[in-house]
């Protein structure tokens, strides 16, 4: 006997997600400038077996056939990413009309397909202009400057798409990018800063608030998506909660607190004062935590921690999760740490916190009679409506992805899609987990009726 259809609200948005970097290829085409990944993905050792986006799912291309697949899935919404170096080559300064153009059309199509568009601004291809400076320091997200270069590039979209898009997304898990990009270094742009690396995560909020402000202008909805994860001690021991706090201070509430509270979690487990190291000025977090009409949840997997060895230079170190079974990106695979994410949000945001959407969920896993995803995604869609059901307002669920894609540092190793891609050939072929979603949309959408 099948499952019993999870109870969830009869408006609830279905859709997927996917970002620009990873999936348009065309990376010098009709006047695209080159971004930071670009230059990442160029140096030997960078990316996994020396793979490139330079291709990725020809989506520039491709885009019907992608929009196609989209109308199969009968979704209610397509989360994409416009690609800012596209749009704006410079970073700043003459618009890039093809660029526009391309969205243009994508935003036309979706909306004759019946799909709500749901743009992202900023999921990590930041233009290499904006990165590079004149003395070779290390710059993008660690200058303030950035910050007003992204609101007067929001403004531009805006002002192109606006009368078409309703919501928006300004940033995409801005904590993965601080870390991954600027302290440990194995993404673009590839600094090693460790906590120097905490004015990329105060100067992307920032933006945020500016582009915020720019949107609603322009008559639109503003969320950030970010990656959340529920963190747990290891044991009960003092010194093992003490680390999960840390933990959760800097992975969860660094991004959350500014924009839902006004201000920065206690850092001082790090030795860091609320003053990021004196990017934060007098004013900013007032245009930081303007009132959002969404919150995105991205929510792969939970993390345990404990106390660190003598001498790390962190207050805790990941802790292993013994019998929890793990996706082929070896992420454990926990659903109801979903349902507790969601539940825990509401819990310590209240009234705070606005309308939740999980803007990712996913997971990697080969083949196309994929078993594995379909048991992935069941459960947590069903930890959604349990979190729903406990109180949690939760306006929508986004899978990640429809394509396997340029999976960043792995290259073309993970494979998140709903749809097989041979990246020789650019076949598409859906995959059992496609036709379990369209049919898990089609079944809900019956019971709008």
């Amino acid at each position: 006997m099948p499952r019993p259809l999870p109870t969830l609200p009869s408006d609830f948005v279905w859709g997927v997600s996917s970002s620009a970097y990873q999936i348009e290829g065309a990376t010098t085409a009709d006047g695209r400038g080159p971004s930071v990944w670009d230059t990442f993905a160029a140096r030997p050792g960078a990316v996994r077996d020396g793979h490139t986006a330079e291709t990725a799912c020809d989506h520039y291309q491709r885009w019907p056939q992608d929009v196609a697949l989209l109308s199969g899935l009968g979704v209610d919404a397509y989360r994409f990413s416009i690609a800012w170096p596209r749009v704006l080559p410079a970073g700043g300064g003459p618009v890039n009309p093809a660029g526009l153009d391309f969205y243009d059309r994508l935003t036309d199509a979706l909306l004759a397909a019946g799909i709500t568009p749901l743009p992202t601004l900023y999921h990590w291809d930041l233009p290499q202009a904006l990165e590079t400076t004149p003395d070779g320091a290390p710059g993008g997200w660690l200058l303030r400057d950035t910050a007003h270069r992204f609101a007067e590039y929001a403004a531009v979209v805006a002002a192109r798409l606006g009368d078409r898009v309703r919501d928006w997304i300004t940033l995409n898990e801005p904590f993965v990018h601080m870390v991954f990009g600027y302290a440990l270094g194995n993404h673009a742009p590839g600094h090693a800063l460790m906590l120097d690396a905490l004015p990329a995560a105060h100067h992307q909020l920032l933006g945020h608030g500016l582009a915020a402000a720019a949107l609603r202008e322009a008559g639109g909805r503003v969320l950030v998506a970010n990656n959340c994860t529920p963190v747990s001690a290891a044991t009960d021991a003092p010194a093992d909660r003490a680390a999960a706090d840390a933990y959760d201070a800097l992975h969860n509430r660094l991004f959350n607190d500014p924009l839902l509270l006004g201000r920065y979690p206690d850092l001082t487990a790090y030795g860091v004062t609320g003053d990021l190291g004196g990017a934060v000025r007098d004013g900013d977090l007032a245009v930081i935590s303007a009132p959002l009409d969404g919150l995105g949840i991205n929510y792969y997997n939970p993390t345990v921690v404990r106390a660190p060895e003598v001498g790390s230079p962190l207050p805790f170190e990941e802790a292993p999760q013994p019998g929890v079974a793990r996706t082929a990106f070896d992420w454990p695979v926990v659903p109801e740490a979903l349902r507790d994410l969601l539940l825990g949000l509401t819990r310590t945001y209240g009234d705070a916190l606005p309308p939740l959407t999980v803007t990712e969920n996913g997971c990697s896993y080969p083949g196309t009679d994929d078993p594995e995803r379909i048991a992935f995604l069941d459960g947590h869609v069903r930890a959604v409506a349990e979190a729903v059901a406990a109180g949690a307002d939760v306006r929508g669920y986004f899978v990640w992805t429809l394509t396997d894609n340029f999976e960043w540092a792995e290259g073309y190793h993970q494979r998140f899609g709903l749809v097989h891609v041979d990246h020789a050939t650019q076949e598409r072929t859906p995959k059992a987990s496609y036709h379990w979603y369209r049919d898990l949309v089609a079944a809900h959408r019956g019971r709008r009726t």
